[in-house]
């Protein structure tokens, strides 16, 4: 069996030359690259890897922190550290980090690093009864810029999504944050935790919404929590067997 590896680093030289170093291995099977822990952590939602070499100095979401979110994970990948820097590996144990490599990396503790995770994969391949869940927590959150910070946001928290440009809006009730990503993604991403796509511009969570009613003219609108939002002809009646069918139970009146 061969790794598939994410590789971080917010410098493009450096990631650059760790995602080429780690292709060039006979272990690895596929390298993604992300330039930042807040994009990593969006493709950790999306995807499972076997591993995740990091590194720690980054802005926004540093690497330490991004691995500490990882320890949530039912089935996180291994953390190897990748840093100029020797004085935190102290933390880089407490988070159980399978290695750390200084910077610039020679290649025999590469492979070394690449060794131990696919030693220990295997031992988890034998002694598994059944496949090993996905790497996606129960409740992910999804990490946003607002400012020169990172605010973690729980997905269970946010109401709906509106498209804007090439980002989207989560609204949520502490507020609305903006993310570079597209509404067709997330609802790809979502529909399994009950969003669904009322509009090109819409993506709401179904349980939040209480009233689905026709505008009088063919058209329906829909209430979630205190706002009102157009349900598009294209998805009316999608949205309709949806909302009903989330509103009749068994032994209930609808």
């Amino acid at each position: 069996m061969s790794l598939r590896v994410l590789a971080v680093d917010d410098e493009p030289p450096a990631l650059d030359e760790l995602a080429f170093s780690l292709r060039e291995h006979a272990l690895v099977s596929s390298v993604t690259a992300a330039s930042d822990a807040t994009e990593a952590l969006r493709l950790l939602h999306i995807e499972n890897y076997d591993a995740i070499f990091l590194d720690i100095h980054m802005p926004g979401l540093n690497g330490m922190e991004l691995a500490r979110l990882l320890q949530r994970f039912s089935s996180p990948p291994a953390v190897v550290f990748v840093t100029a820097f020797d004085d935190h590996a102290v933390e880089a144990f407490e988070v159980k980090a399978v290695d750390y490599l200084l910077k610039p990396i020679r290649r025999d503790r590469l492979n070394d690093a690449l060794v131990t995770i696919d030693a220990a994969r295997s031992r988890r391949a034998v002694s598994a009864i059944a496949p090993a869940p996905p790497v996606v927590p129960d409740d992910p959150v999804i990490p946003v810029e607002v400012g020169n910070r990172v605010v973690l946001v729980k997905r269970s928290t946010i109401s709906f999504v509106e498209a804007s440009g090439d980002y989207v809006r989560l609204y949520t009730g502490a507020g609305s944050y903006l993310l570079r990503a597209s509404l067709s993604a997330l609802e790809e991403e979502w529909s399994d935790a009950g969003f669904v796509r009322i509009h090109r511009r819409y993506l709401v969570d179904l349980a939040r919404v209480s009233e689905l009613r026709s505008d009088g003219d063919g058209g329906y609108h829909i209430k979630l929590d205190d706002r009102e939002l157009p349900v598009s002809r294209r998805h009316t009646r999608d949205v309709k067997e949806r909302f009903t069918r989330n509103r009749v139970r068994p032994g209930r009146e609808a």
